[in-house]
């Protein structure tokens, strides 16, 4: 089964130059120029990871992430930027990143961080599931 992507760009040209690209590389890629709307479609949709501009218009790269995370857990984000100060780097690590990567992204990294990124999912999904299942069992 194909990788599930949401890449979240506010430059159009850079968002269908790297949709195409995920596409040739088999993904099944879906697009928005918005962190409103990224907001919306992870409501109402799964995916295996997450592309996200760190620096948008609007709600940026740090609130959306954060908003994602409190939403989904078990979504997985990986943010680009132009240039990472360490600071910033560390942040967006602790608040629930699974890295964050300098534009232009090497497309080879970057397609080997989306199938990590399938693959935390997934594990994190599976650690729910046996912590439900885990909790004692009351009879009356």
């Amino acid at each position: 089964m194909p990788e599930k992507v949401l890449i979240v760009d506010d430059e159009k040209d850079f968002l269908d130059i790297m949709a195409e690209r995920m596409r040739l590389r088999g993904m099944d890629v879906s697009t928005t120029t918005s962190s409103e709307n990224a907001l919306k479609m992870v409501d109402e949709d799964s995916y295996d990871a997450i592309i996200m501009d760190f620096m948008m218009p609007g709600m940026d790269g740090f609130k959306t992430l954060k908003a994602l995370k409190e939403s989904k857990p078990e979504v997985q984000v990986i943010l680009l930027t132009a240039n990472v100060p360490e600071d910033k780097y560390a942040a967006a690590l602790k608040l629930g990143a699974l890295d964050v990567i300098e534009k232009p992204a090497d497309l080879n990294l970057l397609t080997q961080k989306i199938k990590n990124a399938k693959k935390e999912k997934i594990l994190f999904l599976e650690r729910q599931q046996e912590k439900g299942l885990k909790k004692p069992l009351f009879f009356d």
